[in-house]
């Protein structure tokens, strides 16, 4: 079974992880309302934390069957990977070690990776054979290429990382400057990496079929628009005081549902390993335009990438190259 959304009598089993976070306290009851997987289709939930954290997500289980959501058959709790990931289909990698106070962002892999390897591992001894692993828990990009390479028999397009969250992002402020729904845009792209690095691209960007890249002013572009959604997550730190949470789990609902119902033509940007395109060393997971249709990811081929462009992949690329040579420490 290659999409998840086709209609079946079994439930799709999708776990969870750092189920009693915030994140995932909005992303829960989007996967209980058929939201990712559809109206009809039952699921079995599996709530992953850590042994201290377990407890909180045996409230969050109480709440989600206090709800009496008629698509959720099991809701499972566990602090067991194997368990957690046994079966699985769908798994929602939410769970990550923030960045504490005074460590580089090379501490922060280092710690993350040992959560990832684990975690890879268990996929790739448990999970199902269709399984689709989406990392949201940050660096998400290297936290992807970590637990892909821990597992070895599940095929490397797989795992994504979750970029749609600056996709959305982008499509949001577009859709302000344009004076148009954010559902009439298309051709949006934000290459690379889910960080400070990212490029949010309009070099393609279409309205109702139409190209619109004249439309938009380039100095408002260049230095206001590319580095406000590179940085919206601190913005609204600054703002609420705390994460993003709901934008992220609404982000990981579209990513999800997109990739095993399809994106009907339209492009939306996926974190995925690279073979090869646009330069992008093999391996990578690297943001990418992309399309989906019957459970399957491409690339956007083809496109002619100018010198602006180039650059600014480049820069993601030297990013990602970096961070990869501190994940693969963790298998040495």
């Amino acid at each position: 079974m290659d999409n998840l959304a086709a209609v079946s009598t079994e439930p799709v089993k999708v776990t969870v992880t750092g189920a009693a976070g915030n994140i995932a306290y909005s992303l829960l009851w989007r996967i209980a309302s058929g939201d990712v997987f559809g109206a009809e289709r039952h699921v079995d939930l599996t709530l992953l934390e850590t042994p201290e954290h377990v407890h909180a997500a045996q409230g969050v289980a109480m709440e989600l069957a206090d709800s009496a959501l008629h698509l959720v058959r099991n809701i499972t709790v566990t602090d067991d990977q194997k368990t957690g990931f046994d079966g699985v289909n769908a798994a929602f990698l939410v769970g990550a070690k923030p960045r504490g106070k005074g460590e580089s962002r090379a501490d922060m892999l280092e710690a993350n990776g040992r959560i990832f390897v684990a975690q890879g591992r268990s996929i790739n001894e448990s999970a199902a054979q269709d399984v689709r692993v989406l990392v949201v828990g940050n660096p998400a990009n290297t936290n992807a290429y970590i637990a892909s390479k821990a597992a070895p028999d599940v095929p490397a397009e797989r795992f994504n990382a979750l970029m749609r969250l600056d996709h959305n992002r982008g499509l949001s402020m577009l859709s302000d400057y344009l004076g148009v729904p954010a559902s009439k845009i298309d051709s949006l792209v934000v290459w690379g990496n889910h960080s400070d690095t990212q490029f949010p691209d309009i070099e393609f960007l279409r309205v109702g079929g139409k190209s619109v890249t004249e439309q938009i002013d380039r100095g408002w572009y260049e230095n206001e628009f590319i580095p406000r959604v590179a940085l919206r997550g601190a913005e609204i730190i600054k703002v609420r005081g705390h994460s993003s949470a709901a934008s992220a789990a609404s982000a990981a609902v579209d990513h999800m549902r997109d990739w095993v119902s399809g994106t009907g033509g339209r492009w939306v940007t996926v974190a995925q390993p690279s073979t090869g395109e646009y330069g992008v060393d093999e391996g990578l997971v690297f943001g990418f335009p992309t399309t989906a249709i019957n459970g399957r990811q491409t690339v956007v081929p083809g496109l002619d990438i100018n010198d602006f462009q180039r650059e600014r992949i480049d820069a993601n690329i030297t990013a990602l190259r970096a961070e990869a040579a501190i994940a693969d420490e963790l298998f040495t």
